[in-house]
């Protein structure tokens, strides 16, 4: 192995403030195995176990999480200035968890944005159908689900160590994830400064808006009453962001929608299509149904916010289905706010 990417390597890793200066000539895409003697490790004994370098910007992680006893992926961009310590933007993705051609870094050009940023952008992988959840008991599908402990618990001690970040985070949300980064600020206060959930449902200890999460995961392989229980569960309601929406009280928020209606990124020439016809028929059904529904799960949210006078831009948009362009769309438009709970 490459001792200058070894070094490299220890540098990531180290227990320091110091942000992480790759090396220029460190060998890349080779997964090197982190030395336990420098790497930091979580209360709860999570751990970095190997990292990829992919060139000066970019490298990917593997993070051991003790709570499910699995290791995952996350993928890292470095600020544009390093030279202090900078804040993290989490970003997670949809139903599929990240993994596959459902991911920011696939579909959307969320990193390209955040290029010229002084921020550290990191994508978790994994976590398909889990709501980023604690859940009850391990699924025979899924296995066990502990997301909201590794992105409260575990992965913010190893990153902040690992890039030397400064302490300060932002969550990025879609689908899915625009309930779970509602979700983890009032799981965990003060880890999180600002978020924005594009497309997200809050209302789950609703009807409906437990019979949609019920459909996301059961479509994901999994069976939601592992996750919080049967209907009318009191779990339900505990991890309900609009029943608990004054925790989110001092975070810069930002929620979005459409209403269904097909729009601009509705069409087989939109760039981040990438199926055949038939697949453009089903974003403009399933996807229109699907956002018509989170779009009254935003209404909703946003009048609970305005009921307890806790700010938040809210855009509510005539036009758009459940689908990455107008998610894409979302991110430049959410930075405003993003950028000023990360201090930026």
């Amino acid at each position: 192995m490459c001792s200058v990417a070894v070094t490299a390597v220890a540098g990531l890793v180290a227990l320091s403030s110091t942000p992480f200066d790759l090396a220029a000539n460190a060998e890349p895409d080779v997964m090197v195995p982190a030395d336990p003697a420098t790497t930091p490790v979580a209360p709860d004994g999570s751990t970095i176990v190997g990292t990829r370098v992919i060139d000066g910007r970019h490298l990917e992680l593997t993070v051991h999480s003790a709570a499910m006893n699995l290791d995952f992926p996350v993928d890292v961009q470095r600020p544009a200035d390093a030279s202090v310590p900078r804040p993290v933007l989490y970003m997670l993705s949809g139903g599929s968890g990240g993994k596959g051609a459902a991911s920011w870094d696939r579909r959307t050009n969320a990193f390209d944005f955040l290029a010229d940023k002084d921020v550290n952008v990191v994508q978790p992988i994994g976590g398909a159908a889990s709501y980023y959840a604690d859940w009850r008991q391990p699924d025979p599908r899924l296995g066990v689900m502990k997301w909201t402990t590794y992105l409260t618990e575990e992965l913010p001690p190893l990153i902040d160590a690992a890039l030397g970040a400064n302490g300060v985070n932002g969550l990025v949300g879609v689908s899915m994830s625009g309930t779970s980064v509602l979700q983890l600020p009032i799981a965990k206060p003060g880890l999180y400064r600002s978020v924005a959930a594009y497309s997200g449902c809050a209302r789950i200890a609703d009807p409906v808006g437990e019979a949609y999460v019920r459909i996301t995961v059961g479509f994901g392989g999994g069976d939601a009453g592992n996750m919080y229980g049967p209907p009318g569960d009191p779990m339900w309601a505990a991890n309900d962001p609009y029943l608990h929406a004054e925790g989110l009280r001092g975070l810069d928020l930002y929620l979005s929608s459409g209403n269904g209606m097909p729009g601009p990124h509705d069409k087989v020439t939109d760039r981040h299509f990438a199926g055949a016809g038939d697949n453009l028929a089903n974003q403009i059904l399933v996807g229109g149904i699907l956002e018509a529904a989170v779009d009254q799960c935003t209404r909703a949210m946003s009048d609970r916010l305005e009921e307890l006078g806790i700010p938040a831009t809210v855009r509510l948009h005539p036009y758009g289905t459940h689908s990455w362009g107008y998610w894409d769309d979302e991110l430049p438009a959410s930075w405003p706010t993003l950028a000023h709970g990360l201090g930026l």
